[in-house]
């Protein structure tokens, strides 16, 4: 999986929120908030390739959290971005 061109995490009033550019990207119906630990990771995997093992990885390095719950919340996580349509 890859994170979709056209979108950036930027911190607006505190909170991480993805900012869409291009016209093609703009939906201003939604706003999209990451909380601290999928900020974390979209940080750590814009423009690479990844996939559950590697995020559950990413939040076993970060967290205190055993790697059975990190890669149930890494596929949540990349199901929302897909969902979103922020990933593919």
């Amino acid at each position: 999986m890859k994170i979709n061109e056209g979108f950036e995490l930027r911190e607006i009033c505190g909170e991480a929120v993805i900012v869409a550019h291009g016209r093609k990207n703009i939906d201003f119906s939604k706003i999209i908030s990451l909380n601290e630990s999928a900020a974390y990771l979209w940080r750590n995997v814009v423009d690479k390739e990844f996939d559950a093992p590697m995020l559950a990885h990413l939040l076993t390095e970060e967290y205190e959290v055993d790697e059975a719950t990190a890669l149930r919340d890494a596929e949540k996580v990349m199901q929302e971005w897909q969902e979103a349509g922020l990933a593919r």
